[in-house]
C-alpha cells in the first residue's frame, strides 16, 4: 500500500473481514454546499451507512496523506478550508501538504487503492452546457477505475444528453435503480434512458458482480431523488444566465450557489436529502454484494 495512503483502523478491519464499506467524497463539504448543509450532508451520509450495517469511509487529503475513513474532526477541518482535489491534483496536494476535498474522480481512485468498490455522492460531473470541450474528470475516472458510483445522475446544470453519450463511448454502464430514465439530480427523470434497469439492492449487486467479472471498470448506479425541486429546469436556465462566463473548477460551485439563491435555499435542503438517500442505497447494495458475487468469482 502506498505511503501516501492512510486507511483508518475501522475501515481496514472491515475490508479484511469482508464487511461492506462505502466511500464518500468531500468536495461536497469543501466546495459543494455552504454551512451548515455541508456538514449535514457529510455526517448524514455517515449515519445512514452505519444504520444499514455498513462502514463509511469518508475520503480527503490531510497532512500529506490521502485519508480513507475520516473522523468528524477531520471532516470539520476540510469544511473549515480546503482545496478542491481531483484525480490529477492528488500528487501536488500530497507533496505540498494541502488540505484537500476530494471530487468523485479522486475519491474513486483513492477508494480503489484502498480496496473499496462502492462510493456515494450527490451527482457526477459531466459535459457542460454550451461547452462540450469542458468535461469533468469524473467521466474518465469512471472509464478506468472499477468502482460503483451511486448518484442521482449527472448534476442538472450539465448537458445530461452529451454526458451520457460520453459515458457510452467510454464503456461505462449507467444502471437505473428501479427506474428506466436517468435522474437529473433534482428531478426523477431527465428524458434519457439508462443502459439497464436494476430492480433492487440484490439485483444491483448481481449486475455489478457480473459486470466486473466481464471486464467492466467504473459503473454509475443512478438513484432517483427522494423528492423533486419544483421548477428546477427554469432555475438552471436562470442560474446559467446569471453566472456569466466562468471557466475551470469554479463553474460547478458557482452554478450550484446560484441555484440555491434562486430557489430560496430549497435546493440545498434537497441536496442533503439526495446525497444521504444515495449513501443509503449504496450501503444496501454493498451489503448484498458478497453473497451475490460468489457466482461470478473464479
Amino acid at each position: 500500500m502506498s505511503d501516501f495512503l492512510q486507511v483508518s483502523t475501522e475501515v481496514a478491519e472491515a475490508l479484511e473481514r469482508g464487511r461492506p464499506v462505502v466511500a464518500l467524497e468531500t468536495s461536497i463539504v469543501g466546495q459543494g454546499l455552504p454551512a451548515p448543509h455541508n456538514l449535514q450532508a457529510a455526517l448524514g451520509c455517515v449515519a445512514v451507512i452505519r444504520d444499514e450495517g455498513a462502514v463509511p469511509a469518508t475520503i480527503g487529503v490531510l497532512d500529506g496523506c490521502v485519508r480513507v475513513g475520516l473522523t468528524r474532526a477531520d471532516i470539520e477541518r476540510i469544511a473549515a478550508g480546503s482545496e478542491k482535489v481531483s484525480s490529477r491534483d492528488l500528487g501536488p496536494a500530497l507533496v505540498h501538504q494541502k488540505a484537500g476535498a476530494t471530487t468523485v474522480a479522486a475519491t474513486m481512485r483513492a477508494a480503489w487503492m484502498a480496496g473499496i468498490r462502492f462510493m456515494a455522492t450527490g451527482g457526477i460531473g459531466g459535459v457542460h452546457r454550451g461547452h462540450p470541450e469542458d468535461q469533468s474528470a469524473d467521466l474518465q475516472e469512471l472509464a478506468i477505475t472499477p468502482v460503483a458510483v451511486f448518484c442521482a445522475g449527472p448534476k442538472i446544470i450539465l448537458d445530461i444528453g452529451l454526458t451520457l453519450e460520453r459515458l457510452e463511448s467510454l464503456g461505462v454502464p449507467v444502471l437505473g435503480f428501479d427506474c428506466d430514465e436517468v435522474p437529473a439530480f433534482y428531478l426523477s427523470s431527465s428524458g434519457h434512458p439508462v443502459s439497464a434497469r436494476v430492480a433492487d439492492a440484490v439485483d444491483a449487486a448481481r449486475v455489478l458482480a457480473a459486470s466486473w467479472a466481464t471486464g467492466t471498470r467504473g459503473i454509475v448506479v443512478a438513484v432517483p431523488p427522494p423528492a423533486e425541486l419544483e421548477g428546477a429546469d427554469d432555475l438552471v436556465s436562470q442560474a446559467i444566465a446569471r453566472a456569466g462566463e466562468i471557466e475551470g473548477a469554479g463553474v460547478t460551485p458557482r452554478l450550484l450557489a446560484m441555484m440555491a439563491e434562486l430557489s430560496d435555499g430549497r435546493s440545498l435542503d434537497l441536496n442533503v436529502q439526495v446525497v444521504t438517500n444515495n449513501a443509503r442505497t449504496a450501503a444496501r447494495v454493498a451489503r448484498a454484494y458478497p453473497e451475490e458475487s460468489r457466482n461470478w468469482t473464479r
